[in-house]
């Protein structure tokens, strides 16, 4: 009921507002009608503009949320989150690198675009998961301490490797001015081709459910049940590669999503993940489309982009949270 709320208010509510009743025939008439001369104005808005961006934060929202949850079961770590485990900026970064290297003006095409996500997604992780296991005394993934420092390293690498190449390269820049903040408003074409690519981590992350349940126990009880826990973490990170960089690439690095949106859908259905992962994923969309109309109401004519308003309510949101639930453990 969240989500259908925020569906409507995304495709009612911005700096021109439309009465319910100009939604709801726009959306009956189809999208051709807004595509034709002389279309009504609330068709346009709604087809033209608003379906556009309400379908990106369904898509970014779900597939967030559903990787937080993929990566804190997987680290049995609840401060694991894209954003602070190297898989955002890394994301981030190979966009940024494409744009320099081919991008005209800052423009790639779409599928660059994705590609280049998805890859610096894997890179991101692969590092940071390369040095929580390769520790003298490390104990590998399920190590709180070492993931998250791990992860806040490189995270701060490759950011300051974006800010670099930023700095050296107008072209650059321009990728970046869009990367940085997260915003809902991603090339169709980009869209079209990074929503398979969610589609394809959210059947990896749920197919892995279960096997999220016997982690939680520890490795040696997960094993003792039957479970092969490296293939099951192999294809845990394929899908949390998969669902950011999809995320990433069609709207930009998007900040706290991962890391809230967990908490809330344990709190909601408790912690079997086969109930967490698609109400993390229902939860996520929710947040980022409520965010986005906020983005558009404050600032009057113009738009604060998602990624901001997520990045001003995302830190108080979890320190409530933590206070509230006492979420010290999962």
């Amino acid at each position: 009921m969240l989500v259908v709320a925020a569906v409507v208010a995304s495709l009612a509510l911005g700096s021109r507002s439309l009465p319910l009743d100009q939604v709801v025939g726009a959306l009956a008439a189809g999208p051709a009608p807004a595509a034709a001369p002389g279309a009504p104005e609330s068709a346009v808005i709604v087809w033209q503009l608003r379906v556009p961006r309400t379908l990106l934060g369904l898509l970014a929202g779900a597939a967030l949320g559903v990787a937080g949850g993929l990566m804190q079961g997987h680290t049995r770590n609840p401060l694991a989150d894209p954003g602070l485990l190297g898989v955002t900026q890394g994301a981030a970064l190979a966009v940024v690198l494409a744009a320099t290297a081919i991008g005209a003006d800052g423009v790639l095409p779409p599928q660059v675009t994705v590609g280049a996500a998805l890859l610096g997604a894997a890179v991101g992780a692969l590092v940071v998961v390369g040095i929580a296991l390769g520790g003298a005394r490390s104990r590998g993934l399920t190590d709180p301490l070492t993931l998250v420092l791990a992860g806040a390293a490189v995270t701060a690498l490759l950011g300051s490797l974006s800010q670099a190449v930023v700095l050296a390269d107008a072209t650059a820049l321009q990728a970046y001015r869009y990367w940085a903040v997260g915003a809902l408003t991603g090339p169709p074409g980009v869209v079209a081709l990074a929503a398979p690519v969610a589609a394809v981590g959210l059947v990896l992350g749920l197919a892995g459910a279960r096997a999220l349940d016997l982690l939680a126990l520890g490795d040696d009880v997960a094993r003792g049940a039957g479970l092969r826990v490296g293939p099951a973490r192999v294809l845990g990170v394929a899908g949390i590669v998969a669902l950011v960089g999809a995320a990433t690439a069609a709207c930009g690095p998007v900040a706290f999503v991962g890391l809230v949106v967990p908490h809330v859908a344990r709190a909601l259905v408790g912690p079997v993940h086969r109930w967490l992962l698609p109400v993390a994923g229902l939860v996520g969309a929710a947040l980022v489309l409520v965010a986005d109309v906020l983005g558009r109401l404050v600032a009057g004519a113009g738009e604060v982009p998602v990624g901001v308003v997520l990045a001003v309510l995302g830190g108080p949101a979890f320190v409530v949270l933590v206070r509230r639930l006492r979420l010290v453990t999962l």
